[in-house]
């Protein structure tokens, strides 16, 4: 059954295009989303030819490679969700995408460290509008756990790009140097952008699209503001997703200078990221029986029961890198049962305003992760203690706490039967 055969499909067949199956909507959503985990980890292993190339003296600078990068992608999100609600979906996920593959360009030929920096940050900005677009899309089309189901098999494609970015990014430093992950870079955007063109229907219909005015825009951020189930799984997943971005910051340094990993690096952070891809399977399988409260809470205990046993055995000293990756892939696969339920349930009363929603969600959890990440990050000190005893455990508290926000609503939401929106998609742009 194809994805969009009970809802106009006659449109599709009068432009000239096949309609989308669900399985093909399932994975370009997930191309467009892996944009950003992509860009983000296949430098991983170039930052220390980085810094040679720029004569960077403090290691810890090269995390502004990463941290420059989100901090475009945190902002941008701010101004993607109301572009999409006024001018449909498509227009600014392709111009979004067309930015990141300029941005790429750029990146290839930077003379200097500083414009290196610049291309990060607006290849961040190129793909705010792909995270935004791709949740928005999702919810407009499906609600509550159904839309949870959806976002899961999504994430599980997008969470295998972590798990062989790095070693990707190893590959391509075998045989050309760091300017080569750029090209390469530029080559997938400029692929899932035609993919895009080609294939992806307009999902916001002209009847539901809002106004750009100071007072219409201004409603729509303090209806998702004042919000009790989204402001409080917002802020819950922007905990953790700092926790996440810490690791990120600091993997590099970690595997190469703590265990001495050396090349072998990426192989062991594709084993501990592979814990996310599992959790992304699970889910789809389970959210539809226990629910995505029940999920996600029980999720948030075993993160915070596992970051707390990291830190009392670093403290001890009986941390070896075998526990380590073992206790690590524990968290990771916390982390995939926590998110995309997170993000289900912070947009399940957002219907009516889903980009600025996805706009508004995307930014607060980016930006809280970007605060907790650089902070840890740039405090490592050639040790795990830095990461583990100044973040996980208190993060992890914080975020339960916060996730108890919405627990009224999040109740609700995770009780919702199965049901599609009834969705109309536009004629294509």
């Amino acid at each position: 059954m194809s994805f969009l055969s009970d809802v106009n499909a006659d449109s599709w067949v009068s432009s000239g295009h096949r309609p989308m199956g669900f399985p093909e909507f399932v994975i370009v959503i997930a191309s467009i989303m892996a944009l950003n985990p992509l860009a983000m980890d296949m430098m991983l292993p170039a930052l220390p030819n980085i810094g040679t190339a720029f004569k960077i003296p403090v290691a810890n600078h090269l995390q502004l490679v990463l941290s420059t990068f989100l901090i475009g992608f945190g902002v941008g999100q701010f101004v993607m969700g109301p572009l999409s609600d006024r001018f449909g979906r498509r227009p600014v996920l392709l111009g979004g995408m067309a930015v990141y593959a300029v941005a790429s360009v750029l990146a290839v030929a930077a003379p200097s460290f500083e414009t290196l920096l610049l291309a990060r940050a607006l290849q961040g900005l190129g793909t705010s509008a792909t995270r935004v677009i791709a949740t928005s899309i999702v919810r407009d089309c499906y609600v509550g756990r159904r839309m949870a189901s959806v976002m899961s098999l999504a994430m599980m494609v997008f969470i295998a790009v972590p798990v062989i970015a790095p070693s990707f990014g190893q590959a391509v430093l075998l045989v050309t140097q760091w300017r080569g992950i750029f090209v390469v870079l530029m080559l997938y955007g400029l692929l899932a952008l035609a993919w895009s063109v080609l294939r992806l229907p307009e999902t916001l219909p002209q009847s539901e699209r809002r106004s750009l005015a100071p007072v219409d825009v201004l409603s729509a951020f303090r209806q998702t503001l004042t919000n009790r189930q989204t402001i409080g799984y917002a802020t819950a997943a922007g905990s953790v997703i700092g926790a996440l971005f810490a690791y990120v910051f600091s993997a590099q340094q970690v595997f190469t200078g703590v265990y001495h990993l050396g090349h072998y690096f990426p192989l062991a952070f594709a084993a501990i990221a592979a814990g996310t891809a599992i959790a992304g399977f699970l889910n789809a399988r389970l959210v539809g029986r226990l629910g995505m409260r029940v999920i996600s809470h029980g999720a948030l205990t075993l993160y915070a029961v596992v970051a707390s046993v990291m830190l009392v055995t670093e403290i001890l000293n009986m941390l070896p890198l075998a526990l380590f990756m073992a206790l690590s892939a524990l968290m990771m696969f916390s982390f995939g049962m926590m998110v995309a339920n997170f993000t289900a349930l912070a947009m399940e009363p957002q219907g009516h305003i889903a980009g600025t929603a996805s706009s508004l969600y995307g930014s607060i959890t980016t930006l809280i992760g970007i605060v907790v990440g650089m902070a840890i990050g740039q405090s490592f000190d050639g040790t795990l203690l830095p990461l583990l005893g100044r973040l996980l455990p208190v993060d992890a508290g914080c975020a339960r706490d916060r996730a108890g926000g919405g627990e009224g609503s999040a109740v609700q939401a995770a009780s919702s039967p199965h049901r599609m929106r009834n969705f109309r998609p536009a004629s294509m742009l």
